[in-house]
């Protein structure tokens, strides 16, 4: 089973992107992130055409989580718990049966923080100690689970090509490394590390400066699985070719092989 994450910097200009991706590798889940678009405006049909059932969290212009799933849901949940004042739409989670049992996907997308001197990081960094909190209460449950999407994290200096331009960002400062690591220290697994030390290996690469003819990126897509999803994990991939394609989002699909009957 291929569970995929990707950041797909506003549905509607990138749908023929999305159906190009999905016709081309099927995926059985996929979290997408950035939206930006309500509820209303996702483009469903189109996913639903190729087979896939569709959960979206929206928010009109900004944020907006959604995931694509061939197998049915049993759950959905849209919402990070812990602060009810808390209307962007950054969290979704659901819950799918394969023939092997129940599998939990989480699809996130983080807070940037930046600019760092406001308030947008300190509100990084809460909305991270509620996801540790809440991957915490899931890991009692004791079963597969995945919590992809786009991070806004570097976790380490190997994870961008030019580690010494981003140690001012909120993305790649130690209180924010220091929060990835704790959820890490849960128990979770860094799927793409899990199976690859390699350097150059990248989720983005922004718009300026030349960044993806130079591979100026950084990794920021992140799969973290738990112990029971981590013991079937076969293989990870990043998708780098779709960064080429015309009008690309900034980020690429990012997505982990396990060895569930789907």
């Amino acid at each position: 089973m291929r569970i995929a994450t990707w950041n797909v910097n506003s549905i509607r200009q990138r749908q023929e992107h999305a159906v190009a991706w999905l016709t081309e590798t099927r995926p059985d889940v996929v979290c997408l992130q950035e939206l930006k678009c309500a509820d209303e405006a996702f483009p469903r049909e189109a996913f639903e055409a190729l087979g896939y059932n569709v959960a979206v969290h929206g928010q009109k212009g900004f944020n907006g989580v959604a995931v694509l799933s061939r197998l049915p849901f049993d759950e959905v949940t849209s919402g990070l718990p812990g602060d009810e004042a808390d209307v962007q739409s950054r969290f979704i989670e659901v819950v799918v049966s394969t023939p092997e049992g129940s599998l939990r996907v989480c699809g996130i997308y983080l807070p940037n923080g930046n600019p760092v001197g406001t308030e947008k990081y300190p509100y990084k960094l809460s909305w991270m100690q509620r996801l540790k909190a809440h991957i915490a209460a899931r890991l009692t449950f004791e079963e597969p689970l995945i919590v992809c999407g786009d991070y806004n994290v570097i976790p380490e200096p190997e994870d961008a090509a030019h580690p010494e331009a981003w140690t001012e960002d909120a993305l790649f400062l130690p209180q924010t490394r220091a929060a990835f690591r704790e959820i890490l220290n849960l128990g979770m697994t860094d799927a793409l590390r899990a199976t690859s030390q390699d350097a150059g290996l990248y989720s983005f690469w922004d718009y300026q400066a030349g960044a993806w003819q130079r591979n100026n990126g950084i990794r920021i897509d992140h799969l973290l699985l738990s112990p029971q999803a981590t013991d079937r994990l076969k293989a990870v991939g990043i998708d780098k070719h779709v960064r080429g394609w015309e009008k690309p989002s900034d980020h690429v699909p990012v997505w982990a092989e396990l060895a569930f009957k789907s």
